[in-house]
């Protein structure tokens, strides 16, 4: 399953891909890592600076694989531990963006994994880094609260059906 959407980002606009059920790409072609946390019926997000409420994840750091830094972000963005499963990723296609810079820091087509999260245990919320808080929403309340692109949402609703014992 895919969907596509075009999105300003910056100068430049960018073309955006939902994929699921697909091998993950090379590790120098992830850009992020995400994923939807569900606690008790809901659903975490947090706060981050600039960027508003959105789904917890970040950066690869040196080392990590992504769900290694899936787990490393959701512990400092959001105080919590759990188990997780990939559920798909967003392809970020700056082909038709005339103001890509190919020196720069990300790669011409990039992914975004996207990950499903069961919280197995939560921590007394620290703000020490980008996250200025956290909050437990329901699931339909999510499209109004969460401060992102639409594909956001895909990957929310492919969260809420999947299974972890049969995600691939």
């Amino acid at each position: 399953m895919s969907r596509k959407i075009k999105v300003q980002w910056g100068s430049g606009l960018v073309e955006l891909t939902w994929k699921t059920q697909v091998p993950m790409p090379p590790m120098e072609k992830i850009t992020s890592v995400h994923g939807c946390c569900f606690d008790q019926g809901k659903v975490l997000l947090v706060h981050i600076k600039g960027r508003g409420f959105t789904f917890p994840g970040g950066h690869i750091e040196a080392g990590e694989t992504p769900e290694e830094a899936f787990h490393r972000e959701v512990l400092e963005e959001g105080s919590v531990r759990g188990s997780a499963s990939r559920i798909g990723m967003i392809e970020v296609s700056h082909e038709n963006n005339p103001e890509f810079d190919s020196k720069g820091k990300y790669p011409l087509i990039g992914y975004q994994v996207f990950y499903r999260m069961d919280i197995e245990e939560v921590f007394p919320f620290i703000r020490n880094n980008e996250s200025t808080c956290r909050i437990w929403v329901e699931p339909a309340e999510i499209p109004y609260v969460i401060d992102d692109h639409e594909l956001a949402l895909e990957a929310f609703k492919e969260a809420v059906k999947a299974d972890l014992n049969t995600i691939v």
